[in-house]
């Protein structure tokens, strides 16, 4: 869809009052509400919502440096969560993020298990038929493989390449393996994982001979493996990150398109994304289901 890792300190404290929870915990604990930037935002919010003053966020942490899970084990950092604190702060919430895999998320969505996503989700036509999504971000997709390897993604016939499931690369790599077979060439040997940590561990071991994931968290994997790991092509299919929100849920979007836009407003957005190096994806106005 799917860069820096952040060290606990003033902002662990933010987490903690934002009510971080690990995979293990879903529940929700009441707590005060902050001072909403806009009355008339924090109004838009669904009841069943905000009643509780918390806005719960699904997040599969094992996508530095947009979401992971920091050196305590259990705290979620990251871009995306961030972001999250901030938007649910302009809406006079408290946010929390549940630890999940990322192809979980959507049906716990839809469900009603957790109120939003924020898991670099990139928005697409077809996520959009699910759920309403509120962009955000913008990112392409990117390759990394080991130092002094030969692969591009146009040279990945009869390879491994590995992947994070449920991400949009799994269709990027299925299609580029029919590709191959249609031209009469091997295919690719696709390996997805269940995170993309494990991914990335798998280019560095050997076991496969490159990666493919977004942008930022491509350059992240690479800027922090020592030197094994570098870029291979460049960056392509750009396309935005949104955050997932259940349909029929009455002005929820129109809500939290305010909130981003108010963060980019006022400067706090533009923050958070240089803190983690990402500032080249950032957008002037969030679009509600704004894929194309």
């Amino acid at each position: 869809m799917a860069t820096s890792r952040f060290k606990i300190s003033a902002f662990a404290l933010l987490a903690v009052s934002a009510l971080t929870l690990s995979a293990c915990s879903s529940a929700k604990t009441p707590a005060a509400n902050p001072t909403p930037t806009s009355t008339s935002l924090a109004s838009m919010v669904p009841s069943d919502v905000s009643s509780d003053g918390v806005l719960t966020f699904g997040s599969d942490g094992t996508y530095p440096p947009n979401e992971f899970v920091g050196t305590d084990g259990k705290t979620m950092e990251g871009m995306d969560i961030d972001l999250g604190n901030a938007i649910a702060a302009k809406l006079g919430l408290k946010a929390a993020f549940v630890n999940a895999p990322f192809d979980s998320i959507i049906p716990a969505i839809q469900s009603g298990k957790y109120e939003a996503g924020i898991s670099s989700f990139t928005d697409n036509k077809d996520r959009e038929k699910v759920l309403d999504f509120v962009t955000y971000y913008s990112a392409g997709t990117s390759w990394a493989a080991k130092t002094g390897a030969t692969i591009t993604p146009d040279t990945a016939c009869g390879k491994s390449i590995a992947v994070q499931k449920g991400t949009v690369q799994v269709d990027d790599i299925t299609a580029r393996s029919k590709t191959c077979t249609d031209a009469g060439k091997a295919a690719i040997k696709i390996n997805q994982y269940q995170s993309q940590q494990d991914a990335t561990a798998s280019v560095v071991s050997g076991k496969n001979e490159a990666m493919l994931a977004d942008s930022p968290v491509t350059g992240y994997a690479v800027k922090t493996s020592s030197s094994q790991l570098v870029i291979v092509g460049t960056a392509y299919d750009t396309a935005p990150y949104g955050i997932a929100l259940p349909k029929a849920k009455g002005d929820f979007a129109k809500a939290v398109q305010g909130a981003i836009n108010a963060i980019i407003a006022d400067g706090s957005y533009k923050t958070i994304l240089d803190k983690y190096g990402a500032a080249d994806g950032g957008v002037t106005a969030a679009v509600i289901n704004g894929a194309k």
